[in-house]
């Protein structure tokens, strides 16, 4: 069985057993099955408290120690559904795959159901082991043997599925979701008639977290939701496969509590699909589907298995599903699953970012300066040419001109610009022209210097930036003001705000996966602290906030809303107050939805009365060639207004133009 990547969470309800010893657990096997007579309780214990990997090893033992075949004697022994589950835990999965497919489409009549949900949900890796394991064990090709007794485009897919080679790219480019959109649409809806090898390209090839923003996007755009224009437009089997699909895009953890939840339901209990879920799952997400059955279905996966089977089949049904939600402190709440829900699943973090400004095509940094040149010369300014080039230029680009302009005219460009432009629109333009770790440099000096702290500039950057942005600004700090920047920190602010900040800017927040061990541990810690220990907890969240990664920090927060039904954003601002507050607040919205924390930002600072210009100007220069396109998403989303719109009703002039410049297009 595939493991985990390296630093991902493990979801299977059966682990590797401590202190294995293969050859101890095939002598007590071969005890249990000695003389009259089995000791199914024994048989059943031992199985099921070992990983598949030791029940190969414990296979190899007992070939070893007594010359026979370990399944041939269960088989012998065992009868019945008992008998086939026994035997599927001791099969590796994809061999147990293989002979789940042998058994449909052997004899008379094809169980399409079981190829449906086995080649529906299975990775790219799963797949290559299971045509292996099916060649191995039948000397057939598996390819050839689904030809031979499927049809159509149900067959079809069929064979794309088979290949597996679904793109696993985490990043998205949104142009090609939008063209995917398009494709499908005119593939369905907008055709007389169905054009259904486009849904068999898109569906069976393209990753998951494309897909899943394609189906948002599908719904946006059509007002339907991709499930009901397949039911509209396909049909029989290839129609139930194509379903299949969309429910493990969109999660195969739901599409097999679904599975399991039909499966009992009713009269009669469908085993063989109840056996080859709960052993194919035990290893891999079935924590998972017990969790959403649970939800799904006001009901726990142990007490529905126990209300609907008997005997030792019971017994070991229940070992694999590894516990009962119902008992106190299992159940994962759904009003917590909802409220985490509403910002994970968005997969923000997993989406293309993309800034607005992009080098400029045909770049020439000699005419750039000496149109610069020009536009500054003389009786009065040409600001529209100077918006109109460094709005256009990325600031790699930019520096180029810098250095061209110095060496034709033996002059320092940023000097010119500041002695013929002014107030909001120097601000913005000199920012623009300054390379981004000295941008923010300034920045943090303009918000220590003079009476008082902008110390929601210092939270707004340091926050935000990443280890190596961080290290930048450290250096670019040092360069410009002879100056560390801790040094500056430690005399400008106090207590836990200065901490919180000190660790910050150290830069060196872990840059790994997540660690679900670690993120049980991490959310108990911070889920511990009695309320009203202020100090206490605010030590324990800057422990962990300012240190861990993105991706192990946003597992955390699912973890405490196990544990507390809190999302932990609601439990900072319960506990705590003022700077400290605020700071890990910006941290918690950084690491859930970077681009909407911006585009929050931005937002507050044009409405109501009176425009916080620095605020504006500093996060339209920082972002705009980062993911200001992102932020512009995010604002038009939650706000119903364009960026654009609000930047257009809320400044003026050639502020006004030069902002609209960075902002890239109306939405």
């Amino acid at each position: 069985m595939a493991k985990p990547a390296q630093g991902a969470k493990y979801r299977g309800s059966i682990h590797d057993f401590p202190g294995f010893d293969p050859n101890q657990d095939a002598e007590a096997l071969y005890t249990a099955m000695k003389g009259f007579g089995s000791d199914k309780e024994a048989i059943l214990d031992i199985i099921t408290s070992r990983s598949n990997r030791q029940r190969q090893e414990v296979c190899q033992s007992y070939k070893s120690l007594y010359g026979k075949d370990l399944i041939a004697d269960l088989k012998y022994e065992l009868t019945g559904k008992f008998e086939r589950l026994i035997v599927g835990l001791m099969r590796p999965p994809a061999y147990c795959d293989a002979k789940e497919i042998k058994d449909a489409i052997s004899g008379i009549g094809t169980d399409e159901k079981c190829l449906i949900e086995i080649l529906a949900s299975r990775t790219n890796e799963q797949m290559h082991q299971l045509v292996a394991a099916y060649k191995d064990a039948y000397e057939r090709d598996l390819e050839a043997d689904i030809i031979g007794d499927t049809s159509g485009h149900f067959q079809k897919m069929l064979v794309v599925l088979l290949q597996g080679t679904r793109e696993e790219d985490d990043v998205v480019s949104e142009d090609l979701v939008q063209q995917d959109v398009q494709d499908l649409y005119e593939a369905g809806e907008l055709k007389w008639g169905t054009d259904e090898a486009q849904f068999i390209y898109i569906l069976g090839n393209r990753s998951k977290q494309h897909l899943r923003l394609v189906f948002d996007e599908y719904l946006k755009t059509t007002g339907k939701p991709i499930e009901a224009s397949i039911r509209g437009e396909l049909s029989g089997d290839f129609e139930k496969l194509m379903l299949a699909v969309v429910k493990c895009i969109r999660s195969t953890p739901e599409y097999f509590a679904e599975r399991l939840f039909k499966a009992m339901k009713g009269l009669g209990t469908r085993d063989n699909t109840l056996i080859r879920i709960m052993v194919s799952r035990s290893e891999l997400d079935m924590l998972d589907i017990r969790e959403i059955f649970r939800t799904k279905y006001e009901k726990s996966l142990y007490s529905m298995i126990k209300n609907d089977t008997s005997g030792e089949y019971k017994k070991t049904l229940l070992k694999l599903s590894g516990g009962d939600d119902d008992a106190a402190g299992q159940f994962f709440p759904e009003a917590a699953q909802v409220a985490y829900q509403m910002w994970e699943l968005s997969a923000v973090a997993r989406v293309e970012l993309k800034g607005t400004v992009r080098p400029a095509n045909d770049f020439n940094p000699d005419a750039d300066a000496k149109a610069l040149r020009k536009a500054m010369k003389g009786l009065g300014t040409d600001e529209d040419t100077i918006i109109d080039i460094i709005t256009h230029r990325s600031n790699v680009q930019r520096q180029q001109i810098r250095q061209t302009f110095k060496s034709h005219f033996g002059r320092d460009l940023m000097t010119d610009l500041k002695s013929e432009i002014s107030g909001d629109l120097a601000r913005l333009i000199l920012g623009l022209m300054m390379p981004p770790a000295h941008y923010d440099a300034k920045q943090l000096k303009k918000a220590m210097e003079g009476a008082g702290t902008d110390e929601k500039a210092l939270i707004e950057i340091l926050a935000t930036r990443t280890n190596a942005e961080i290290r930048a600004i450290n250096e670019a700090y040092k360069e410009d003001y002879h100056k560390s920047l801790e040094d500056a920190l430690s005399s400008d602010t106090s207590g836990h705000f200065r901490r919180i900040l000190i660790s910050l800017a150290t830069g060196h927040r872990e840059e790994g996966g997540e660690n679900l061990d670690q993120a049980r541990e991490d959310a108990q810690e911070i889920a511990d602290t009695p309320s009203g220990d202020k100090t206490s907890l605010e030590t324990r969240f800057m422990t962990i906030l300012c240190t861990r990664s993105y991706p192990h920090l946003r597992r955390v927060f699912q973890e405490f809303i196990k544990m507390t039904n809190y999302d932990v954003e609601h439990t900072i601002k319960k506990e705590m107050s003022g700077d400290v507050r605020d700071a890990f607040v910006a941290i918690v919205q950084s690491v859930k939805n970077k681009p909407l924390f911006f585009a929050d930002k931005l937002y507050k600072s044009m409405k109501g009365a009176g425009t916080d210009e620095k605020t504006l100007t500093r996060i339209m220069v920082s972002r705009s060639e980062i993911d200001l396109l992102n932020i512009r998403r995010e604002f038009i989303e939650k706000y119903d207004k364009s960026l654009h719109q609000a930047i257009e009703g809320d400044t003026s002039g050639d502020f006004l133009k030069a902002l609209l410049a960075l902002c890239g297009g109306e939405d």
